[in-house]
C-alpha cells in the first residue's frame, strides 16, 4: 500500500482499505485461477495496481463518465481505477470467463457498484462510451478497428472521447497512422525502474455511425 499512497497521498480511507483488501483477494484467487503470473503477484501494487492508476496521472475522469476496459485480465486497468473513481461507470470485458469470474468476485467482495464484468469479444456490441481503456491486449491499428464504433459522440471532458492506453516499448511505427496520438511516459510520474518504458497513450477517437 506504501507505494500507492506516494502517488495518491489523496486516497480516503475507504479507498485504502479496498486496496488492501484487493491484494488478499487476488493472492486467494490467483491459487484458484491463475490471472496473473505467479512471480508478478507479490508485485501486485507495483506491477497491476499502481500501473493501472497511471491513467488516472494522465486524465481525471469525471463523475457519471462510462469507460470500457476491454482485455481486463483479471481486472486490469478497470478494477484499481472503479476504486479511485466511484463516481464513474466501468464496463470490463473479457473473452475468457475464468478471468471474468475472478473479477466479479473481486467486484462483488470489495463492493464496487460501479463495475459491471461481462464475458463478451470487442466489436460485436454497440454500446457507447467516454474512453476505451486496456492495457497492451494487442496492437493499436487493431485495437481501434475493435472499439472505434464504442466512443460516444458528445464529449464531456476537456479531453476528447478515445482511447487511454497503457503501453511499452518503442510505439513509432505502431501509432505511425495514428499523428493524433499522444504518449506520456510513465516514468514522468512514478520513480520505480519498471516504469521506464511504460506508457499511456492517448488517441482521440471520432464518433463513428
Amino acid at each position: 500500500m506504501d507505494i500507492l499512497l506516494k502517488y495518491f497521498p489523496e486516497l480516503t480511507e475507504d479507498q485504502q482499505e479496498k486496496f488492501v483488501r484487493l491484494k488478499e483477494l487476488y493472492i486467494e484467487w490467483n491459487a484458484k485461477i491463475n490471472v496473473i503470473s505467479r512471480k508478478d503477484i507479490e508485485s501486485l501494487y507495483e506491477r497491476h495496481v499502481l500501473h493501472s492508476l497511471g491513467i488516472a496521472k494522465v486524465h481525471n475522469f469525471l463523475p457519471n463518465s462510462k469507460v470500457m476496459d476491454v482485455g481486463t485480465g483479471g481486472g486490469f486497468p478497470g478494477v484499481p481505477l472503479a476504486i479511485l473513481f466511484p463516481e464513474v461507470e466501468f464496463y470490463l470485458i473479457d473473452v475468457i470467463a475464468k478471468k471474468i469470474r475472478v473479477v466479479n468476485e473481486v467486484v462483488q467482495a470489495l463492493e464496487l457498484t460501479n463495475v459491471k464484468a461481462e464475458q463478451r469479444r470487442a466489436g460485436t456490441f454497440d454500446d457507447r462510451f467516454d474512453f476505451i481503456i486496456s492495457r497492451a491486449v494487442t496492437n493499436m491499428p487493431d485495437f481501434v478497428k475493435w472499439v472505434k464504433k464504442n466512443v460516444a459522440k458528445q464529449s464531456k471532458h476537456d479531453l476528447k472521447n478515445g482511447i487511454l492506453y497503457l503501453k511499452g516499448g518503442d510505439l513509432t511505427e505502431e501509432l505511425a497512422q495514428f499523428p493524433k496520438a499522444i504518449e506520456h511516459k510513465l516514468a514522468d510520474f512514478f520513480e520505480e525502474e519498471f516504469y521506464e518504458t511504460k506508457k499511456v497513450v492517448y488517441l482521440p477517437l471520432k464518433y463513428k455511425i
